[in-house]
C-alpha cells in the first residue's frame, strides 16, 4: 500500500492531480452545468453573470504553475509504443498486443494500466508505480476521451510533462472548450451532453472562493 512518503513524492512531482480522483462529484449537478455553456462566447452564463475558466485557475487546481515551463501543444503525431515502454515497463510487442481501437481512437485499456500499477505497488516499485498512476490520471481525468481507454493523445501529453516538463494546463483548457463546443452542438440537436469532471472541479473551486 502506498505510504505517506510515496504520496509526498507523488505530489511533489505531479502537483494536485491526485486530488481530482477523490473529489466528490454530483453527476446531476455536473451535467446541468452544460446548459449554461454559451458556445459563441465560450463561457458559462448565469443570467447576466458570466464565468470563464482561466489558465491561472487551472494552474491552481492542478498545483502546476507554468513558471519557466514550456507549453505542451499536441504536435499531431501520436507517441510510438517504444516511448511508452519506458513508463509502463513492458515491451513494445506486449503494448502492441494489448492496445485497442474504439471509435477511431487508439489507446491502452485502463484495466491493463491499473493492473501494471497494482503489480508495481505489490513489489514496492514506487517510482514506476507513481509514473503509471500519473499516466492513468492524465488519461482518465485530465484528457478523458473514450471510457475505459487511455488514448495515445493523452499519453503523449503525459510523456511531454514527464520527460520534458512541459505544462499541460493550456492544452487541458483547450480540450475542455472543445468538449463543451461538441456538447453544445449535441444539445442543440436534442441529444444529452456531459460535463467533464475537471470543469465541475473548477466550478466547485470557484464557488468555494465566493
Amino acid at each position: 500500500m502506498i505510504g505517506p512518503l510515496q504520496m509526498q513524492a507523488f505530489c511533489k512531482a505531479c502537483g494536485n492531480i491526485l486530488d481530482l480522483t477523490i473529489a466528490e462529484i454530483f453527476t446531476e449537478a455536473a451535467v446541468s452545468l452544460t446548459q449554461y455553456y454559451d458556445q459563441p462566447l465560450r463561457c458559462f452564463t448565469f443570467g447576466d453573470f458570466q464565468l470563464v475558466p482561466t489558465v491561472e485557475e487551472f494552474e491552481e487546481i492542478l498545483g502546476c504553475p507554468l513558471g519557466g515551463r514550456n507549453l505542451y501543444l499536441f504536435s499531431g503525431f501520436l507517441p510510438s509504443l517504444s516511448k511508452i515502454t519506458i513508463v509502463v515497463r513492458d515491451s513494445a510487442r506486449e503494448l502492441d498486443r494489448v492496445k485497442q481501437t474504439r471509435n477511431g481512437v487508439v489507446g491502452l485499456p485502463r484495466k491493463y494500466l491499473e493492473g501494471k500499477a497494482r503489480d508495481m505497488a505489490n513489489q514496492e516499485e514506487w517510482v514506476p508505480f507513481m509514473d503509471v498512476l500519473a499516466l492513468l490520471i492524465f488519461g482518465v481525468v485530465l484528457f478523458p476521451n473514450v471510457d475505459s481507454l487511455v488514448d495515445l493523445a493523452a499519453i503523449d501529453a503525459f510523456l511531454a510533462y514527464h520527460h520534458s516538463k512541459e505544462s499541460p494546463v493550456v492544452a487541458i483548457l483547450a480540450d475542455l472548450f472543445d468538449t463543451f463546443d461538441r456538447g453544445a452542438r449535441r444539445v442543440a440537436h436534442g441529444s444529452s451532453s456531459a460535463c467533464p469532471l475537471f470543469v465541475y472541479g473548477w466550478f466547485r473551486t470557484y464557488s468555494n472562493k465566493t
